[in-house]
């Protein structure tokens, strides 16, 4: 009976660490992207992706403090490259992004094929250089998405709404999997995720493109099942691939920085795919 409390009281403190931790973080997003400009807000949010950077090196396990900052400056010149290539600080270059997203799309289209291929597909990426050039390129990618988003009309109202895309694949797979879920969709990957969990994602789309239809009746149905639904998907495909780096590496969590949730990497991994998506997308079909 002791030990039932035990974990009980556990369980619920890791659950309220998880609550405040992701209240704080929500306020201070969103209170960022209302009050800066898109440049100031990107700058922003590469401090975040160095952040994710340095978790990224556990995944590489890299322990020494040279080797990680190292690594570091290689991300931070890769995302001062891409800013530049980009016309962040001039006028922002939408057609460079989405050539730019088209690489991110076929790159995570690969990573699709490593994931449903592990752990036979270790030795095309389980290497150091490997792992530690596509911690780059998705990094950059992710931040580039999030520039060009905020740089379109109204760009604020589009990265919330790819956000709640992500967010609701997450929580619709969480509650469908831990009531319903029997039947594993990657157990080589994450035995934790079924099919059932991605149905439940899969359906809370459905309600969140019939909730946008309501809220914005001159929206057109089918751009929006061409917007969401494969960001979606890609979103799950993200987690899949962390899951597999870390599954590698023999670690629960890539990093202690948030309380309750792990690392960086853990919050992040569905939007290094989707955003890069999203962003094509939006160029491409400009349902709003």
């Amino acid at each position: 009976m002791r030990l039932l409390r035990l974990l009980a009281w556990g369980t619920i403190h890791m659950f309220k660490q998880r609550v405040i931790t992701a209240v704080i973080l929500v306020v201070a997003f969103l209170s960022l992207l209302i009050t800066l400009s898109p440049v100031s807000f990107a700058l922003i949010i590469s401090a975040l992706v160095i952040l994710a950077g340095w978790e990224w090196t556990n995944l590489m396990k890299i322990s020494t403090v040279p080797g990680k900052v190292g690594y570091l400056l290689l991300l931070t010149l890769g995302l001062l490259l891409t800013s530049v290539w980009l016309g962040l600080w001039d006028r922002f270059d939408q057609s460079r992004a989405e050539q730019l997203f088209q690489v991110a799309v076929a790159l995570w289209a690969v990573i699709f094929l490593w994931v449903q291929g592990y752990p036979s597909s270790k030795i095309l990426w389980s290497s150091r250089p490997v792992i530690g050039l596509l911690g780059i390129l998705l990094l950059a990618f992710t931040w580039a998405a999030v520039a060009s988003i905020v740089h379109h009309q109204a760009g604020q109202w589009m990265l919330l709404i790819a956000i709640a895309v992500v967010a609701l694949a997450d929580i619709g797979g969480y509650v469908a999997g831990n009531i319903w879920g029997k039947h594993k969709l990657a157990p080589r990957v994450s035995p934790g995720k079924t099919w059932e969990g991605f149905a439940g994602a899969m359906v809370f789309q459905l309600l969140f493109i019939v909730g946008l239809m309501s809220l914005l009746p001159h929206v057109v149905a089918k751009d929006l099942f061409i917007l969401i639904i494969p960001v979606a998907l890609y979103s799950i495909l993200g987690d899949l691939f962390e899951s597999m780096l870390k599954r590698h590496r023999g670690v629960k969590d890539s990093g202690q920085l948030l309380p309750g949730h792990g690392g960086l990497l853990d919050r992040i991994d569905g939007f290094m795919a989707a955003l890069p998506l999203f962003a094509l997308l939006l160029s491409l079909t400009s349902p709003f």
